[in-house]
């Protein structure tokens, strides 16, 4: 408010709603302390001078014959040095009026864009006070003029961020309405009860804003996590495309590549189409030589035919492809893996569906996505992949900018991955994701030691398996059977069954945060070789960060018949 009240006349009777507004008064008295200016302080200062003077001048001892004499030549020298003091104050206080002048001239010069916006805006809050006080509710016109002004007020203000943007007639409405508040300040001048009720105010406004925060962050969840009605469509249009193929036309070819070891190999595992085709299409482009990299994806039994058809349709330039059915693995069964037990357990299905998910603080880990067995396929690889001796695994949220076969000539030094690490002075360590009042953990791990991402990892399968790493993974997996060590999700095991057998790349292999954060930097972007879309803001969904869904889009073809078919665009704003 106070920056208001600085702006004089320049702004077509701005001060006419400062006067006697009470929440400035309430506001600049809580929160801005009283000063004397220097030339008050300075006229203090003279008049003290000048008592202490005529103090010390009448208790002067005088000859009888000399007192008048000496009465006269002190009240001469007094009243001359109360003509120089004049003088001088009078000097002090024009030099200050016209410092202070040049400065109100200045402050003038410079208007807030929004200022008549928030004076309306203070003049609604007002009114409301005054609507539900006692003494202005007995009032029965006045409280018929002032919801008449209310009304103006809004309907002059409406979407109004800067008072460019308002009607010509806002300052009328802004005078008419003054009048109005001033009006009820006459019936009820108790500046108490209307502090009183402006606290009120401000506590419904503030519960009301924590409710409304807690309804957007489930709603922002349930959103992520909700499919699209074109990519629900797609894979329907696919699988009858697919099954409409003889059984020659549905293989791949270059199939003898797969188990090749001397070739770049990547793992995928998705249930969306467009996702997964973003990956593999922007890593061919980058690539120098398309035609040793290769790629295995892992789907469900629901996407398995649609996958395969799109990538039947759209092969990716020289490079190989694979899709695999998770329902085929035999091996993977609750008898071998706990995790896929403790996913069928009815303790984890009453977990997610009988609880209400908005009473959990914890909402994000009721994600569907933690009771699928593919978001636990990464600690299997070497069962998957049985003669491969390295792996890249990148997750479907990521867009590749660079040729990335540097990664499998990295010595990463006996480790067995290497991950971007994440953390920062204080955040992304071991104490946010595993649970270290539990003795297990802060036995065997350093609360402080630094986290690290999923998303783009190179794994050694060679040291993988001369450590047995599956096995240290299904032992963690057994000790949390209550998810007391850790909640849900895959980086807490990844953590824990990883600790001491990473190795750290550096940063720019891997930039994190686009699908939460807008405040990633542009350079970071710029020089990452991969960008990763980690949040619930997924780039194919209309809730994604706008500046950021131009890296994905770019290597969708638009144009392409199955998304015709299913009327999926290009989103606004890229």
């Amino acid at each position: 408010m106070k920056h208001q009240a600085a702006t004089g006349n320049s702004n077509d009777g701005i001060e006419v709603a400062m006067n006697g507004n009470h929440i400035s008064q309430v506001t600049d008295s809580l929160h801005e302390p009283h000063q004397m200016d220097k030339t008050s302080l300075e006229l203090v200062s003279a008049g003290k001078s000048e008592s202490r003077a005529t103090e010390t001048s009448s208790k002067k001892k005088t000859s009888p014959t000399d007192s008048s004499h000496t009465s006269d030549t002190t009240s001469a020298k007094i009243e001359i040095r109360q003509d120089q003091r004049t003088v001088q104050t009078s000097g002090r206080v024009v030099s200050g009026e016209t410092a202070r002048g040049k400065g109100e001239d200045q402050n003038a010069q410079v208007v807030p864009p929004d200022a008549r916006v928030r004076q309306l805006k203070d003049q609604l809050i007002r009114g409301k006070v005054y609507l539900s006080l006692s003494a202005t509710r007995n009032n029965p016109h006045f409280i018929r003029e002032l919801r008449l002004r209310i009304k103006e007020v809004q309907r002059a203000l409406g979407e109004a961020t800067k008072d460019s943007e308002l009607p010509r007639n806002a300052y009328e409405k802004l005078k008419a309405m003054e009048q109005t508040l001033a009006k009820g300040k006459q019936i009820q001048d108790d500046c108490a009860t209307i502090v009183k009720k402006l606290r009120a105010m401000l506590h419904s406004a503030e519960e009301q804003l924590r409710v409304h925060k807690k309804q957007t962050l489930y709603l922002t969840h349930l959103t992520a996590k909700t499919l699209p009605k074109g990519l629900h469509c797609l894979p329907l249009r696919l699988s009858t495309e697919y099954f409409k193929l003889n059984s020659s036309q549905q293989q791949f070819p270059n199939q003898v590549n797969l188990e090749d070891p001397k070739l770049y190999h990547y793992a995928l595992f998705s249930d969306n189409i467009l996702a997964a085709a973003v990956v593999i299409n922007s890593t061919v482009s980058h690539a120098k030589d398309p035609s040793k990299h290769v790629f295995h994806i892992v789907t469900d039994r629901l996407n398995f035919a649609a996958m395969r058809m799109w990538f039947l349709a759209n092969p990716p330039q020289y490079a190989t492809v694979d899709i695999q059915n998770v329902e085929e693995f035999t091996w993977l069964n609750s008898s071998y893996s706990p995790v896929l037990k403790q996913l069928a357990s009815q303790s984890m299905i009453d977990y997610y569906f009988r609880s209400r998910a908005d009473s959990d603080p914890n909402v994000k880990f009721r994600n569907p996505k933690y009771l699928s067995i593919m978001n636990h396929l990464r600690f299997y690889l070497p069962e998957i992949f049985p003669k491969l001796d390295k792996v890249l695994f990148l997750d479907d949220d990521i867009v590749v900018q660079k040729d990335l076969s540097g990664l499998w000539s990295l010595d990463l030094k006996g480790k067995v991955i290497g991950v971007v690490e994440t953390c920062g002075e204080s955040f992304h360590r071991f104490d946010r994701y595993l649970n270290f009042s539990n003795p297990l953990i802060s036995k065997h791990f350093d609360s402080r030691a630094c986290g690290w991402a999923f998303g783009m990892n190179i794994f050694d399968l060679n040291e993988w398996r001369r450590q047995n790493i599956t096995e240290v993974y299904h032992s963690w997996q057994n000790l949390n059977h209550d998810r007391q060590l850790w909640k849900l999700g895959t980086l807490p095991p990844g953590l824990i069954t990883f600790w001491k057998r990473t190795y750290a790349l550096d940063r720019s292999w891997h930039v994190l945060g686009l699908g939460y954060n807008p405040n990633v930097s542009q350079k970071d972007i710029q020089r990452a070789a991969v960008i990763h879309y980690n949040g619930n803001l997924k780039p194919w969904l209309e809730i994604s960060i706008p500046k950021f869904r131009d890296y994905w889009s770019k290597f969708v073809d638009y144009d392409q018949v199955f998304l015709r078919e299913c009327n999926i665009n290009k989103l606004a704003g890229t």
